[in-house]
This record gives C-alpha cells, structure tokens and sequence, in this order.
C-alpha cells in the first residue's frame, strides 16, 4: 500500500513525545511491506524531504493549525495518490483531507482526549473518518461516550517499546550510567514526561521527602516545562530539603540508558492517562513503575504483579510507602522489574501495534 502518514502541526517527526514516537516506530516498521510517507511540520535542523529506513519524510510550513492545514492539503493535492491516509490526533485536518480526497480512506488515530472536545464540529469531523483507532479501552470507552456515532467504527491499538533498545542492565552497567550521569549511590527515583502540573511532579516531590525520612534518595526528572512552573518546582523541593535532579530534555534516542541508570519509576499523572508510554518503556526496562491508577495506566499495570497502582493519586504518602517497600527490598523490585519486562515482551511491542493497524488498513483498502 501506499501509506501517508500525517503528524499533529505542533511536531517535527522524529522527535521526543509520544505521538511523534509512535508515528516514527510505526512507519518504519510498516515500510518492510509498505510506500511510507509521514508528512509533519518544518523543523530547525531537519530537511524539508528526506528518506531514512524507507521512509520518506515531507517537512511542512507551519506555525498554526490553519497554515499547516493549507500546507498539508496542498502537498496531498500534488503528490502521487495515496491508498490510506492515517492523521493523529487532529479531527478537524482529518475532516479537511477527507473533504478534499472523498475517495481515499482515512484513519484518526487518537493518543488522548486533548483535541477531541465534545463539540459539534468534533463530532462532524469524526463522522468523516473510515475508522478511528484509540490507544486504550480507556479512551475508546471516552470516546465513545462523547461521540456515540463512531462506536462502530472505533477499534484499540495499543502502542509499544523498543524492545531491544529499553533492555534491563546488569549492576555493573547500572554503575556505570550513574557515573555517567554524575549520581552518587543511593536509591534513584526517576519521572520522564512533560513537567506541566497534570503529571503530579509536585506530588512526587513530597513523596520524596517522606522516603528521605528512612532512607536516602534523589529524584530525576527528565523533560521540558515552563521556566515559571520548573522554578515553583526547584523552591519546593528545596524547601522540603529533596535532591531533586532536573535534567531538562532527553533525546529519545538516548532516554534508554537513563531508565537503566535508576531504581525506580514514577508515574504520578493527576488527570486522565490515555496510555502512558512512559510507564511501557520503564517496565521493558526491569524497572519497577509506581504510577496512579487512572486511565489506560490500569490497562498495562498489574497492581503488586508487574507493578504498583496508586488509587489516592493525590496523596504523596502512598507513593513514599511504596517506594520505601521497593527501596528496603532489593528481591521484591527485582522480581516486579522481571515481570513488567517479561509483560512487555509478550504485549508491548511496536510490530503488534503494526499489525493491529495493518488489519484495519486492509479492511479499508480490501483489494490490497
């Protein structure tokens, strides 16, 4: 098939969040049996065309969703024909291109509820699309409240890991990625993702200084926020007396060793969880992953099995009890390390998430 694949305006693909992670991982693996293109915005740094593992990349102007969506309808109208269409997380460029190409079917792949409001033109927009994928049961059971029209055409792609790259380490290696990164001995609390006040860092920070109450600890945090929120943050954990470790933005392609380099994850979200990649890679990586139940969170983590869900989320004392358990207890978090690897390997991986998509593409393109 002929396959486009087209990115939110806000994103360069390749690049370090979860949409462009999953678009990039799911085209290269789609181009050993298919034409690829992912078309997504201009980027500093990044060519307008390119090709890598087969695939063709289209760096598009943007800068607003209405001047991408010219940009995007204007190269479709030029380029060769495409057979399938796929657009993340944008409903109203998903109904642009179908307008402009009724006979070519289009896919909505949904990572979250951020762009889906439960407004008229959402739901038009959606009633456009030949098939809707979400990445959990926990979205499409949202979705499907919010747009009861699309229930029939709705199906769950869950996403995936690089499972030869987010590998467990041995303890000389562990000992060898601190030193790396600069961190003494000591029990090493790691948090990857956005710092915006919906993932709980706040959180997380006073459960670390309960934890330092029995035994000593430091917290990493790997991504981007605001200055004014990362600078709220630094005064809190330096009130509370927590080393807290800001690492600022960690490439994708290097953000591997940085889970192998600690003891711990923490998923603290204070809002809805479509998936949660994170808590995927961590898990792939041996690591044991505390993170709140809420959203698809549940759908990957096995509370005491593969893992441990926090149900008062709010709260930092139940993260500290169960970091403190994980912390005394090298047997225990090496036995849910193990298993979150092992449930990783038998679910998690990019090519099932090729394959489930592959099975919708097919029904929408049935000569193929």
């Amino acid at each position: 098939m002929r396959i486009c694949l087209i990115a939110p305006e806000q994103f360069a693909v390749p690049g370090n969040g979860s949409v462009e992670i999953c678009i990039w991982n799911i085209a290269r693996r789609l181009a050993r049996r298919h034409k690829v293109t992912i078309v997504s915005r201009r980027a500093p740094g990044l060519p307008d065309t390119a090709e890598t593992e087969q695939v063709r990349f289209i760096r598009l102007p943007s800068g607003t969703p209405s001047r991408y969506r010219s940009s995007v309808l204007g190269y479709l109208e030029a380029a060769e024909p495409y057979d399938l269409i796929q657009i993340d997380n944008r409903p109203l460029l998903l109904a642009a291109v179908k307008r402009q190409h009724p006979g070519t079917p289009v896919l909505a792949f949904l990572h979250s509820l951020t762009f889906v409001p439960a407004r008229p033109e959402i739901a038009r927009s959606l009633a456009l699309a030949d098939a809707v994928a979400a990445n959990s049961r926990s979205l499409q059971q949202r979705l499907t409240r919010r747009f009861p029209g699309i229930r029939s055409k709705l199906s769950v792609v869950p996403l995936g890991a690089d499972l030869s790259r987010f590998i467990p380490v041995s303890s000389q290696e562990k000992t060898r990625l601190r030193t790396l990164y600069g961190l003494p001995p000591g029990f090493t609390v790691l948090f990857v993702g956005r710092v915006i006040p919906r993932k709980g860092v706040n959180v997380l920070i006073r459960a670390m200084r309960r934890l330092k109450q029995h035994m000593p600890a430091r917290l990493l945090i790997a991504g981007r926020g605001q200055p004014p929120y990362l600078r709220q943050l630094k005064s809190l954990a330096r009130r509370l007396g927590v080393q807290v470790i800001f690492l600022g933005n960690i490439p994708h392609e290097e953000i591997h060793s940085l889970y192998q380099a600690a003891d711990c994850f923490i998923c603290p979200s204070q809002r809805h969880e479509a998936f949660g990649l994170v808590n995927v890679e961590a898990m792939a990586s041996g690591l044991p992953v505390i993170a709140s139940s809420n959203g698809g969170i549940r759908e990957i983590i096995d509370s005491g099995r593969n893992g441990y869900l926090v149900k008062q989320y709010r709260d930092p004392a139940p993260f500290a009890r169960l970091m403190l358990q994980i912390g005394r207890n090298p047997a225990l978090a090496a036995s849910i390390g193990l298993q979150g690897r092992n449930d990783a390997l038998q679910m998690y991986e990019w090519q099932h998430t090729v394959e489930l998509l592959e099975n919708i593409y097919l029904k929408l393109v049935p000569s193929q």
